[in-house]
């Protein structure tokens, strides 16, 4: 039975021993994301089995494509908000996730980010244009590289990089105008 079988036959039937089949393989790839993030072993640790918990819920919800990069995302973004949970804030040094080619498209002025920040980019990202709004959001939230988002999207390599560019400046000129206006 391969993996898309196997997350239907969970959806179907909440059988755990299929969701344990489908965790296990992944579970050190799991700690290592929530490692990078947490910086704690233990942490990252308990961040292992309580996304497991959780995914018992969320996998009967939602219809999964690519396991892997939805488990990737998902834990990413569970040690996120574990982090602002815990701490208030969430500092974001984008640039250390970036290769050396790319860093170089980004300005000194991206490095930090505050749990406003975060809402307000969301906020943000939903008046910016739609192939623009998906090339930042997969670049800068799922930290993938422009080829990556070349073959997801279907979109050309300067396509991206112009999406992405211009993306990233009118998400800009939106986050400036709101916070002005607040």
């Amino acid at each position: 039975m391969n993996e898309k079988e196997e997350l239907i036959q969970y959806k179907n039937t909440g059988d755990l021993a299929v969701l344990g089949r489908l965790y296990s393989p992944y579970m050190s790839l799991l700690y290592g994301v929530c490692f990078k993030y947490l910086q704690d072993k233990e942490q990252a640790q308990d961040a292992v089995m309580q996304i497991f918990e959780e995914l018992t819920k969320k996998l009967r919800q939602h219809d999964v494509d690519n396991f892997k990069s939805w488990l990737y995302v998902y834990a990413k973004n569970y040690c996120l908000m574990l982090i602002r949970k815990n701490k208030g804030k969430v500092h974001l040094d984008i640039e250390a996730y970036l290769p050396e080619s790319e860093q170089k498209l980004r300005n000194e002025d991206d490095e930090k980010w505050t749990d406003q920040d975060i809402a307000l980019m969301h906020e943000c990202l939903e008046t910016i244009q739609e192939d623009q709004a998906q090339c930042v959001r997969l670049f800068f939230l799922e930290q993938r590289c422009y080829n990556d988002i070349c073959e997801t999207t279907g979109f050309s390599y300067n396509q991206v990089k112009s999406y992405i560019q211009n993306g990233k400046r009118n998400l800009k000129i939106c986050m400036e105008k709101k916070q002005h206006g607040r």
